[in-house]
């Protein structure tokens, strides 16, 4: 019996420093911050193409560009004046991680191409259900949460916004993202 214990506290302590902690990041854009906790897990490809866009500063000067209320806001691809970025390869589709696009939900945003998002991605302001994988298509993956800021969410989503050119629910006024930054995982 001794044995078995000893095994058992063995086997529990490995799974536990196997387990991985998640990363956290904040989103500082010129309405507020959020907080966001990634699910490297569950969306590892995700995550680390996430992660290669916020640690080379490519997200710093991007603007919100797509803003519908009681669906999402989008970001992560253009700065000031709708001038498109430049981006790296598309990353592959994660959708059928069995996460969904619930509220306060990242989600990498793509064309009608399953495996084409490169930067861009929405927080969904509500339950999008039929974004999920299966539901009408691949769908779209979730890859975080917003854990802190649903209220700078929130009030990004009731700005007024306009047609320009072929875009369509751009924001009157530029809502910019001024950094993305990685918080220190929890010990």
């Amino acid at each position: 019996m001794k044995k078995l214990i000893i095994i058992l506290s063995a086997l529990l302590i490995s799974m536990s420093a196997c387990k991985k902690e998640h990363t956290s990041v904040v989103i500082e854009t010129t309405m507020g911050n959020m907080t966001v906790e990634l699910f490297d897990n569950d969306a590892p490809e995700t995550v680390k193409n996430f992660l290669a866009y916020v640690d080379s500063g490519f997200y710093e000067g991007t603007i919100f560009h797509r803003v519908i209320p009681n669906f999402m806001i989008q970001c992560g691809g253009f700065n000031p004046g709708m001038e498109q970025k430049e981006t790296r390869p598309p990353v592959t589709n994660e959708a059928n991680n069995g996460l969904k696009n619930k509220r306060g939900t990242l989600a990498m945003a793509r064309t009608r191409a399953v495996n084409s998002a490169t930067s861009q991605f929405f927080i969904n302001v509500k339950h999008n259900d039929f974004l999920d994988h299966g539901v009408r298509d691949f769908g779209y993956a979730v890859f975080g949460k917003v854990t802190a800021g649903m209220n700078v969410v929130n009030a990004i989503q009731g700005t007024p916004t306009q047609s320009l050119g072929f875009q369509q629910n751009v924001p009157v006024e530029e809502i910019v993202i001024t950094k993305i930054r990685r918080l220190p995982k929890k010990k």
